[in-house]
């Protein structure tokens, strides 16, 4: 059996253990609801244009299966970077690749490609992705806190004490 490095960080990710480039694996973005969505919806769209003449596989296909992977990768991009900031441009890019799969969707439909199937599959990951997408958007990064009164006050970051 060929070694292959990436199966030591896939079988430890679940398991919280140190993986092969010495990081701690703790709570990453393939727990987050958002992500698994995004890899369904990538995972069922691939399935889909798999069946597809080649035309439609090299024109809509191409693009469509691009913009789909690119929510997920941009997820994970995210929130591997130091900043909740950073994490927070890349999922705003995800929200526009969301947008770019939907509209390669309506372009496929409106070319009679998608099978009843395909939307039936499709369509409810779509539509609980876009909410969850903005919901995982509005939990990035410091939450101002609430006074007594109901004011709110900027959060204290570390430079500021």
């Amino acid at each position: 059996m060929a070694h292959r490095p990436w199966r030591t960080v896939f079988e430890l990710k679940d398991k919280g253990q140190v993986t092969h480039d010495g990081g701690q694996m703790t709570k990453g973005f393939e727990k987050l609801r958002v992500y698994q969505l995004s890899e369904n919806l990538a995972d069922s769209i691939w399935r889909v244009a798999r069946g597809w003449d080649q035309l439609a596989k090299d024109t809509i296909g191409r693009q469509l299966i691009r913009a789909a992977d690119s929510i997920g990768a941009n997820i994970a991009e995210g929130t591997g970077r130091g900043s909740f900031q950073d994490n927070r441009r890349f999922v705003r890019i995800a929200r526009g690749s969301l947008y770019e799969t939907r509209h390669w969707l309506r372009r496929a439909h409106a070319r009679s490609l998608l099978s009843i199937e395909a939307v039936n599959t499709v369509k409810p990951i779509l539509d609980e992705l876009g909410p969850k997408l903005n919901a995982y958007f509005k939990s990035i990064g410091p939450v101002p806190s609430v006074q007594t009164d109901g004011s709110s006050v900027a959060p204290i970051n570390a430079k500021d004490k």
